[in-house]
């Protein structure tokens, strides 16, 4: 994703949050208004970002577009100017050749060359690359969106650690009693200490010194995709990290997340209210409302096809909103809670929670790329090392605001 395409969704994510207020008749929630916050932001930033790509843009076409006769004069050829139509071509043409991309020339011949022996076509070997024409747009393979890390809170950490405590159980019950009788004794037990270490995810490629020099375009194209990769990732991670050796411990396998499984086909249970009983059981089992899902493409797709006795869409219809009302929404939520449709997740499972409050991000720098020669030989072999890298922990404080939902039928 571009960062063009980034600032875009930055914004219509937060016009999303206020539309949906606006629909529901209310205010912003405070969690609503930090979001939005933290979106304008990203959206400030990144369009800082690209009117400075845009001035570095202007400024290499500026750049390109000087002849080499207009930076520097040539050097005299002698008061018998060029001796031979090679020579000529190279005076006259070759600056333009090498600032342009492709097109036609017209040279005209000096007064004293020598006769070719040769036709010369412009389909032979040597012309035919100068007079092809390329299309400098890299077809990029299929890129999710990702947006996983946007559901949880943010932090920063000075350390390379953050430990906080889980609350434990509340264990026994109040009841009626009789007068003077005994009354049962509630008990809270013992919170546990978690400590998320810092973890880096790191890459590097290498490249030539003629490439970043004389290939700019397609380095643009490899630095983004360098850190979309790192980008997927830390998604990967930060869902379903098995927590060993420097793995992050992703929210799909913490201790004390709830789960909820979908019951037998023949009696009736759906998928969407095997959903349903998963955002209940946030609120019944953490006491915080659930603010968004997680779902595999697949799995939307069953959601999004389901029809009523009438085969009319639950959803809306390819034309209409659900039973001709309003408009098309190209990806609507379920049951009005923030849905992240990614293949990050399983098909088959869906993770629901509430995510702001029972969990965050910790970063630590930020991501970083940096470059170097120095690396083993690439000094002598005139090659360029580029490394990207980021650290962060995954703090989850409240495990029971997330439910893992099997969605498949039971036997």
């Amino acid at each position: 994703m571009n960062l063009r395409e980034q600032r875009a969704a930055a914004l219509k994510a937060a016009q999303d949050i206020v539309a949906k207020a606006k629909a529901e008749d209310r205010d912003l929630t405070p969690e609503e208004v930090s979001t939005i916050e933290t979106k304008t932001d990203e959206v400030r930033d990144l369009g800082e970002k690209i009117k400075a790509a845009d001035s570095a843009k202007a400024a290499i076409k500026a750049i390109g577009d000087i002849r080499v006769d207009e930076a520097a004069p040539a050097a005299s050829a002698g008061a018998e100017g060029a001796k031979s139509l090679g020579e000529h071509f190279v005076k006259h043409a070759h600056g333009e050749l090498v600032q342009k991309k492709g097109g036609t020339f017209t040279v005209a011949a000096p007064e004293f060359v020598k006769a070719a022996a040769d036709t010369h076509v412009t389909t032979g070997s040597v012309w035919g690359p100068f007079l092809t024409e390329y299309d400098r747009t890299i077809v990029q393979g299929v890129r999710r969106r990702l947006t996983v890390a946007d559901l949880l809170g943010s932090g920063t950490l000075t350390g390379n650690a953050i430990s906080y405590l889980v609350e434990g159980a509340l264990e026994g019950a109040f009841t009626t009693v009789a007068e003077a009788a005994a009354k049962p004794q509630l008990h809270v037990a013992d919170p546990t200490m978690v400590t998320d270490a810092l973890k880096k995810i790191a890459g590097w490629i290498k490249v030539s010194d003629e490439m970043v020099e004389d290939l700019d375009f397609v380095m643009s194209e490899i630095n983004n995709r360098l850190l979309y990769a790192l980008g997927v990732f830390e998604e990967d991670q930060i869902l379903s990290g098995n927590g060993s050796g420097q793995n992050l411990t992703g929210l799909l396998n913490r201790s004390g997340v709830q789960t909820e499984l979908r019951g037998n086909t023949a009696s009736g249970d759906s998928v969407a209210d095997t959903i349903f009983r998963a955002i209940t059981k946030v609120q019944t089992g953490s006491g915080l409302d659930a603010d968004g899902l997680v779902i595999n493409p697949a799995d939307y797709q069953s959601l999004r096809l389901t029809k009523d006795a009438n085969g009319q869409y639950f959803g809306g219809g390819f034309f209409n909103g659900a039973y001709g009302n309003g408009g098309i929404q190209e990806q609507p939520n379920v049951w009005g809670l923030r849905t992240v449709i990614t293949p990050a997740i399983s098909a088959g499972t869906v993770l629901v929670g509430a995510f702001q409050q029972s969990a965050t991000v910790y970063r630590k720098g930020g991501v970083r790329v940096e470059s170097t020669n120095s690396h083993g030989t690439d000094f002598t072999n005139n090659l360029v090392t580029i490394r990207a890298e980021e650290r962060l922990a995954l703090a989850v404080r409240r495990p029971t605001g997330l439910v893992k939902t099997t969605i498949t039928p039971a036997a």
